[in-house]
C-alpha cells in the first residue's frame, strides 16, 4: 500500500478498502446464485474511489510545510515528502559520522542551487523553519518587521512614493488623463552570517541527542543577538541595513529617503513639565494607516526612565504586560526592547516609534547550510552554519525618531 500523508489520509484510505472488500465479498455471493448489475456498479465505484486515493498519496505536497510542521511559509519545499525523511536521516548521519554521501546525491536530485558541498549542506527544511521561527521571537526588530524570503542574493522592490492622480467626473464627461506614480527601486542584499557550536566525540555518538534540535539552539541565540544590532545599526556593509543608519530630517521637512524626528527640545532630556507631551507629538506625527500597527522600540535603560512619566491625574503612563507572552506598553502602544538601541544622551535618537511591518523588510535567502569541520580543533568538531539575511527600510514613512536635543 503506497504512502499516505497524514492520519485522516489513511483512515480514508482504510474505510474504502473494507467498502470494497464487503462489495467484491457480496458480488461474489451474487454470482454463485446469478449475475447482479447492481453489484458491479457499487463495485465499480468504490475502486475508482480507491484508486484516486492511491493517486493524492503519490502526490507531492505543495507549499512549504515540512514534516512535523516545521517548514517555510510560501517557500516551497526542496524535496518531495519521502526524500524529506531521506535527507533528515542523512543530515544527521553526516553530522554524526561524516558521511556524506548520501546529502550529495539527494541535493544533485533536488537540483538545489542553494547548497555547495564545499560550503556546506542544507539542513533539513524542519530544522530550517525552527531556526527562523525561534529568531523570530528573540531578535526583537525581526519580531515586528515585514519579512520576504527569496532565493536570489538580492531583492529588489520597486516601492510608489506617490500615488497615481484620481478626481471626481460627471458621467458623461471627459476623463483626463492620471499622472504615472513615482516609483522608487528598493534594493536588499543579503549578507552572510554564520556560526561556529563545536561539539564533542560523546556528544555525536549519543542516540538520545537530537541533532537537527541541538544546531537549531546552538546557533539560533548567535544568529539573533548579530540579526538584532545590524537591524538597528547596521551600515549595510556585508550586513543588513539598520533604520538609525539612514540619514535624519526634522519631521516638519521630511522627505523620501529620510527618517522623520521630533526634537524634545532638551539637550539629552526631557522637558521637565509636561515631558509626555513630546510623546504624544511622536505618536501623532504617525499617519493614521501606521499607527493602527505602531510600536516604541527603545532599550531598557530608555525605557526605565519613561516608566517615571505620569500624566496630570497621577496616573503611569507605562503599562505592564496584560497577560503571558504579551509587551509592556505606552500610550497604549507595545513596547518593544532592542538593547542596541543608543541610550538617552544629548542629540542620540534612543527612541523610534511606528509601524515596522511596513516601515522595515527582513529578506532572509532559503537555504541554512552547515560544514562539519573535524580537523581545526581537534578532539572537538565544528559546525560551521550559515544563513544570508538581509534588511533595510522600505517605507521612509512608517518609522519616526524622537532626539533628545534643544
Amino acid at each position: 500500500m503506497p504512502a499516505v500523508d497524514s492520519d485522516a489520509g489513511l483512515d480514508e484510505f482504510l474505510n474504502a478498502f473494507e467498502e470494497f472488500k464487503a462489495a467484491n465479498d457480496s458480488r461474489l455471493k451474487a454470482l454463485e446464485t446469478r449475475g447482479d448489475v447492481l453489484h458491479d456498479e457499487k463495485l465499480e465505484r468504490i475502486n475508482s474511489a480507491l484508486d484516486e486515493l492511491m493517486l493524492k498519496s503519490r502526490r507531492p505536497g505543495l507549499g512549504g510545510a515540512s514534516l512535523g510542521g516545521g517548514g517555510l511559509a510560501g517557500s516551497g519545499s526542496r524535496f518531495r515528502p519521502a526524500q524529506a525523511i531521506e535527507h533528515r536521516s542523512a543530515f544527521e548521519a553526516y553530522i554524526r559520522t561524516g558521511r556524506e554521501d548520501r546529502l550529495r546525491g539527494l541535493e544533485e536530485k533536488a537540483l538545489s542551487v542553494s547548497s555547495d558541498p564545499d560550503g556546506g549542506y542544507l539542513v533539513p527544511e524542519e530544522t530550517e523553519g525552527h531556526v527562523l521561527s525561534r529568531l523570530a521571537s528573540i531578535s526583537p526588530i525581526r519580531a515586528i518587521a515585514g519579512s520576504r524570503q527569496v532565493s536570489a542574493s538580492i531583492f529588489k522592490k520597486p516601492f510608489a512614493t506617490t500615488g497615481a492622480a484620481t478626481g471626481w467626473v460627471g458621467e458623461a464627461d471627459a476623463r483626463a488623463q492620471t499622472a504615472t506614480p513615482t516609483l522608487a527601486e528598493l534594493s536588499f542584499p543579503t549578507m552572510e552570517l554564520y556560526a561556529m557550536p563545536a561539539a564533542t566525540a560523546t556528544l555525536l555518538e549519543d542516540a538520545a541527542v537530537n541533532v537537527d534540535e541541538w544546531i537549531a539552539q546552538e546557533v539560533e541565540m548567535a544568529f539573533a543577538e548579530q540579526e538584532g544590532a545590524a537591524f538597528i545599526n547596521g551600515d549595510g556593509n556585508n550586513k543588513p541595513r539598520g533604520f538609525l543608519d539612514y540619514p535624519t530630517v526634522s519631521e516638519n521637512a521630511w522627505t523620501w529617503g529620510k527618517i522623520g524626528t521630533l526634537s524634545t527640545g532638551v539637550a539629552g532630556g526631557l522637558p521637565t513639565s509636561a515631558g509626555s507631551d513630546v510623546l504624544i507629538d511622536l505618536i501623532y506625527s504617525l499617519k493614521a494607516g501606521h499607527r493602527q500597527n505602531a510600536h516604541w522600540v527603545m532599550n531598557r535603560h530608555t525605557q526605565g526612565e519613561i516608566r517615571k512619566l505620569k500624566d496630570a491625574d497621577g496616573n503611569y503612563l507605562w503599562q505592564p504586560p496584560a497577560g503571558v507572552g504579551a509587551s509592556a506598553s505606552l500610550m497604549n502602544f507595545p513596547i518593544t526592547e532592542a538593547e542596541d538601541m543608543p541610550d538617552i544622551a544629548t542629540d542620540a535618537t534612543p527612541i523610534a516609534f511606528g509601524d515596522f511591518a511596513r516601515g522595515y523588510l527582513v529578506v532572509d535567502r532559503l537555504g541554512l547550510r552547515v560544514l562539519r569541520d573535524p580537523y581545526s580543533a581537534k578532539p572537538y568538531v565544528l559546525f560551521y552554519t550559515t544563513k544570508r539575511v538581509g534588511g533595510g527600510v522600505q517605507d521612509f514613512d512608517a518609522i519616526k525618531l524622537l532626539a533628545f536635543s534643544a
